[in-house]
């Protein structure tokens, strides 16, 4: 059998999830799977019949998480995940959706296929990250999109010195600087016009956000490489500058802070529906080959 213990992670915030998650949740258990509903996800949406559990006893039990929700949702279940080696299939209950690329009118199907073994496996690396402040580490986390630099103010900018390697490369002037992953490359460094890196590319991607010189363009460094970033100063002091990982914030950044990012240990596996093609997904959610009359999509 495969996938005897399976775990649902859903957005919680959206009304109405316990519906479908209900459904999906009756489909598993009636093609003899063991249900578990994360504990958040079932305290908020009231789903409360199968047994609940936290992200650690999921990634000590489950052979499969699927994530009901929008990419957000999938960043969160994939950090927590990832050190586990449980693999996750998303389910688009959100808007744009990524990385939760099975829309959810199309889940029952493709989740038939998943339990009868017809899927497609992909790795996607993350990013390990360190806020130090003289020889003290401040902050850590892993990221799956993206770290970023920016300034916590209206108005200013920062200064920081990038170095790759413990090699120089340059001091950059900018509203902010983006460290994604291939994955986030479709996320905020995209819309800071960054390319877009294909998932199976082992490479960081580094995008300043409006740069003071316009030369500054974003580059492909090596996966393996060990970036640091240190904020060398603020335009004004009192605006502050913070650095995101994901959806995780360190707010409390001073000048001569330093960041150091790394390729993470842990890898993220995604199942995909058996065909799946990435550019097919880039011609959907960006609309590529769209014909202006029709309106259809050239798949």
């Amino acid at each position: 059998m495969h996938f005897p213990i399976i775990a649902l992670v859903g957005r919680y915030q959206d009304s109405g999830l316990h519906a479908p998650l209900r459904a999906l949740a009756t489909l598993l258990s009636e093609a003899g799977r063991q249900v578990l509903i994360e504990a958040e996800t079932a305290r908020h949406t009231g789903v409360s019949e199968y047994p609940a559990a936290d992200f650690a006893e999921i990634g000590q039990r489950a052979d499969l998480a699927i994530v009901m929700g929008g990419d957000g949702t999938m960043l969160g279940a994939a950090r927590h995940l990832a050190p586990f080696d449980v693999p996750v299939v998303g389910i688009n209950h959100g808007r744009l959706g990524f990385i939760t690329d099975i829309p959810v009118h199309d889940a029952n199907a493709a989740l038939t296929d998943l339990l009868e073994g017809r899927y497609d496996t992909e790795e996607r690396m993350l990013l390990s990250a360190t806020v130090w402040r003289g020889q003290e580490q401040m902050f850590a986390a892993t990221a799956l999109n993206d770290v970023v630099l920016n300034r916590a103010g209206r108005g200013g900018m920062i200064e920081v010195r990038v170095e790759v390697n413990d090699a120089f490369m340059y001091t950059q002037r900018a509203d902010g600087l983006i460290v994604a992953t291939p994955t986030g490359s479709t996320a905020y460094a995209l819309s800071a016009a960054g390319p877009i890196l294909h998932p199976s590319v082992s490479a960081m991607l580094l995008v300043p956000v409006a740069p003071q010189t316009l030369s500054n363009r974003p580059i492909v460094i090596p996966a393996d490489s060990v970036l640091n970033m240190t904020l060398s100063s603020m335009s004004r002091v009192e605006l502050g500058a913070s650095v995101h990982f994901d959806m995780q914030t360190w707010s409390d950044l001073t000048s001569g802070d330093r960041i150091v990012v790394r390729r993470a240990p842990h890898t993220i596996r995604f199942l995909h529906p058996a065909g799946y093609s990435f550019f097919s997904t880039l011609r959907r959610k960006l609309d590529w080959n769209r014909l202006p009359q029709s309106g259809n999509e050239g798949e």
